[in-house]
């Protein structure tokens, strides 16, 4: 793995039947992903709220990931379809707020595909060192009246 920026925060929303097994697995597997990726364990990626991604950005973090089951494999069914519709909302919502929508992101990782979900945590990565640090976030602190305004840079 090549030299990784530490400075950017990335929260990764992960299914504990698929993704979450992935990282687990990735871990077996001493595979690394960017140690500036903390991941939540949620039972389904269904259960992901638009509000729980907004906070992970009002909060500081630069981008999120949303992880979950393959199309068609959900544990519950419906739920990586629901969250793929919750991702876009949320993607809309960023705009509102003069966020780029691509700090958010939804992957499908199955629990025997470590190696894609490191992948996944790189590629976000990528995406906040090419856009640079989250704006509401300010020396830690959260600068949410930049933002509100619409002047965030």
């Amino acid at each position: 793995m090549s030299e990784l920026n530490t400075d950017y925060q990335i929260i990764a929303f992960c299914c504990q039947y698929c993704a979450y097994a992935a990282a687990d697995l990735a871990g077996g597997l001493r595979l690394q992903y960017p140690p500036n990726v903390k991941i939540v364990q949620i039972p389904c990626t269904g259960k992901m709220d638009v509000l729980y991604a907004l906070q992970a950005f009002e909060a500081g973090a630069d981008a999120v990931m949303v992880a979950g089951c393959m199309p068609g494999d959900c544990h519950f069914l419906e739920g990586n379809t629901n969250a793929i519709r919750r991702v876009e909302r949320v993607k809309d919502l960023l705009k509102q707020i003069g966020l780029e929508p691509e700090r958010i992101k939804m992957f499908h990782i199955s629990s025997s595909m470590a190696s894609q979900f490191v992948s996944a945590t790189e590629e976000m990565l990528r995406v906040v060192e090419m856009l640079g640090p989250n704006p509401l976030r300010m020396n830690g602190k959260a600068n949410r009246k930049e933002v509100q305004s619409g002047h965030a840079s």
